[in-house]
C-alpha cells in the first residue's frame, strides 16, 4: 500500500485540554482537515498538562488525514506556574513581572531539558533564566 502524500505541516500553540474549532479553525479550517477530530484527539493528548499552553504538530496528507505529534510546554507557560503568574510583564526591563527562585528555575530547567539544545543543567538553566528575563522575571538565589 503506498503512503499518501505529505500536504504540510502545520505547527500550533493551543491551550492544553482546551482546543476548539473556535480556536484552531482559522488555522486548519483551510487544510480541510475534521476540526472535531482534531480537537478530541488533542484534548485527550494533553488533558494531564491542562493550564500549560501545549504545541503541536499536525502533518496534514493529501487525502485530509493527519497525524498529530504533542510536545512539551512552552518554556514561559512553565515559569509562569513556577512563578505564579498570570502572564509576563507588559514592559520587560522596564516593569517587573515578579519573582522566581534560583531552585523554581532549576527545576523547569530539568523540565524542558529534553527540546532544549544542550545536556548541561547548568547551560539549561541559563537559557530558561534568558527566557525569564524576556518575561520581565527576577531570578532571586
Amino acid at each position: 500500500m503506498a503512503k499518501n502524500k505529505i500536504t504540510r505541516v502545520v505547527k500550533l500553540q493551543v491551550r492544553a485540554g482546551e482546543a476548539s474549532p473556535a480556536t484552531v479553525g482559522k488555522d486548519l479550517g483551510p487544510l480541510g482537515i475534521n476540526l472535531m477530530d482534531f480537537c478530541r484527539r488533542y484534548n485527550a493528548a494533553t488533558e494531564a498538562q491542562r493550564g500549560f499552553v501545549v504545541p503541536a504538530e499536525i502533518t496534514v496528507y493529501e487525502d485530509r488525514s493527519f497525524d498529530l505529534v504533542t510536545k512539551m510546554p512552552t518554556t514561559a507557560s512553565l515559569l509562569r506556574r513556577a512563578a505564579g503568574l498570570d502572564g509576563g510583564s507588559p514592559r520587560p526591563g522596564h516593569v517587573p513581572a515578579g519573582t522566581i527562585s534560583r531552585d523554581a528555575l532549576r527545576e523547569v530547567a530539568r523540565t524542558k531539558m529534553p527540546d532544549l539544545n544542550t545536556t548541561d543543567l547548568d547551560q539549561a538553566e541559563k537559557i530558561i533564566a534568558g527566557t525569564a528575563r524576556s518575561m520581565g522575571l527576577t531570578v532571586k538565589e
